[in-house]
């Protein structure tokens, strides 16, 4: 497969031949910059590593690195020669972070030396990982990044081909599972359906400045920010999100473009009236969100804050199907995650049959992008259906104008008295509480209901009176929902096991 470039080629190839001083890559706190030229340098040696150690098209590379510099070089230099990237959580146990690494048949890993003692209790998950990297600093068994690959030649390697991603999902309610795409047969830096998407929906150019907040490890950040470089932009990333600091580095560095999750929000519009208002704000062009269910009050508070630029989308990493909303649409049908611009919706009920507008169901799209789970044909099987409809999952129905409306995810439903409880639903009331930080829902076992709705509410600050504060949380849901879905028990937490991301993993929340 060829190296060579056409006039339209997204690549960080193009953009360090043509403006090599430009900033690839800026590192939030430390302001660290990477230049088109350290990329192209960087990333072109850690190729001939690959190579030279054995690696071929199709091979698995693995990255347990916090979010840092070397993340993209290494990321760059897989992608270019025609293998899979997968990211692993570095929030993760051992045993869960190493099921990743030999599930997907990693041949490299590249690890940070601050995760030594996960590495290192990897134990035979890391058996069949041939070439093994650290980052700032030492581990047993490990070669050192940076003299390895400043050791090697920085010219691209001859049979340049596209890679692609092998993302795990985020494993809410099991095990992740490895969502392995076909790698594409295109030459490298040809545009792809996604680069459209960002060009024309949502105006990624190379004068674009996307401020990443989240750890590189998910798809969205992982996907964005180089998508951002293939455009020639510059990626701004923070090492940790810190909602004052976010504020800072937009003013900064004139930022245009910034994705958030829900959380994100939460804690931004928590901030003093008078540190938000003091923040220069001017040069954002779009704020996205995704990833985790907004509630209504939150979306319009953001819209209040920062005018008609908040925009969102649903889609998962499997690529079945993806919805957009712009802010005038979701204000005209509020609580939207928009219409499909891949592929027609389709309600189903549990007789397989469609469902008609208004009605919930679970939520097929046609189109899907073909992805299997890497792995496990059953699992893969479950996901599509004889008509060719892909499923991510989730509840939900479309309204008479085809805009989605997701009422929750299949696993995460009560059925409490023989009747369905959606979660998200309570939640969304729940946190519009004022002395409310962050709330789950779920559903727990009740001798008589079969389920009871149990609210686990990290509070702003510890209450004084944590009864009589789980009863005003109670009243406040019964003013606003049927009472059959309000929590019959309300337990306070120092915090919610949430990822970065937004999700929460409902599996470890105390029993």
């Amino acid at each position: 497969m060829s190296g060579t470039f056409g006039a339209m080629s997204q690549h960080p190839t193009v953009h360090a031949a043509e403006r090599p001083d430009h900033a690839a890559l800026v590192m939030g706190s430390t302001g660290e910059t990477t230049t088109y030229r350290d990329l192209e340098d960087a990333s072109n040696r850690v190729a001939q590593l690959l190579r030279r150690r054995g690696l071929r098209r199709g091979d698995h590379v693995a990255i347990l690195l916090r979010n840092r510099r070397e993340w993209f070089e290494v990321v760059w230099g897989a992608l270019r020669t025609g293998m899979y990237v997968t990211p692993v959580n570095w929030h993760l146990t051992a045993g869960e972070a190493g099921y990743i690494v030999s599930d997907c048949g990693a041949r490299a890993l590249v690890a940070d030396a601050d995760l030594a003692d996960t590495v290192a209790a990897m134990g035979t998950h890391l058996d069949g990982v041939d070439l093994r990297l650290v980052v700032g600093g030492d581990l047993a068994g490990f070669e050192p990044y940076e003299e390895t690959v400043r050791g090697q030649p920085p010219e691209r390697v001859a049979d340049e081909s596209e890679g692609g991603w092998m993302l795990y999902s985020s494993g809410t309610t099991g095990k992740p599972k490895g969502i392995r795409p076909p790698l594409r047969d295109i030459a490298l830096g040809e545009p792809t359906p996604f680069a459209a998407l960002l060009s024309g929906l949502y105006g990624f150019t190379a004068d674009t400045v996307y401020l990443s907040p989240a750890p590189l490890h998910h798809a969205g950040p992982a996907g964005w920010t180089t998508m951002t470089q293939r455009f020639g932009g510059t990626a701004v990333v923070m090492e940790h999100f810190d909602p004052e600091e976010l504020l800072a580095l937009v003013e900064r560095h004139r930022v245009t473009h910034v994705q958030l999750v829900p959380t994100h929000m939460v804690r931004l519009l928590k901030l003093p009236e008078e540190v938000r208002a003091g923040a220069d704000l001017s040069s954002l062009q779009l704020v996205v969100h995704a990833a985790a269910p907004c509630p209504p009050d939150v979306k319009r508070a953001m819209l209040d804050w920062l005018g008609p630029i908040v925009h969102e989308f649903y889609s998962g990493s499997e690529g079945a199907g993806f919805c957009a909303i712009g802010p005038e649409e979701w204000l005209a049908h509020p609580g939207s995650v928009g219409r499909s611009l891949r592929g027609a919706i389709h309600i189903v009920g549990e007789d397989g049959r469609e469902l008609p507008a208004g009605e919930d169901g679970a939520v097929w799209f046609e189109g899907a992008t073909p992805f299997e789970y890497h792995g496990d044909p059953a699992k893969t099987a479950a996901a599509w259906d004889e008509r060719g409809w892909s499923t991510l999952g989730d509840i939900g129905h479309v309204d008479e104008d085809g805009y989605l409306y997701l009422t929750d995810r299949v696993g995460s439903t009560i059925i409490s008295g023989g009747v369905n409880i959606y979660p998200r639903e309570v939640e969304d009331v729940l946190i519009a509480h004022p002395a409310v930080l962050d709330v789950a829902v779920v559903g727990r076992p009740d001798d008589d209901m079969g389920e009871r709705v149990v609210a686990f509410v990290q509070p702003i600050e510890d209450p004084a009176d944590a009864d009589a504060l789980a009863a005003e949380l109670v009243s406040w849901c019964r003013d606003r929902l049927t009472h059959f879905k309000c929590p019959r028990e309300v337990r306070f937490v120092r915090e919610l096991p949430r990822l970065p991301t937004g999700k929460l993993l409902k599996r470890n929340l105390p029993d």
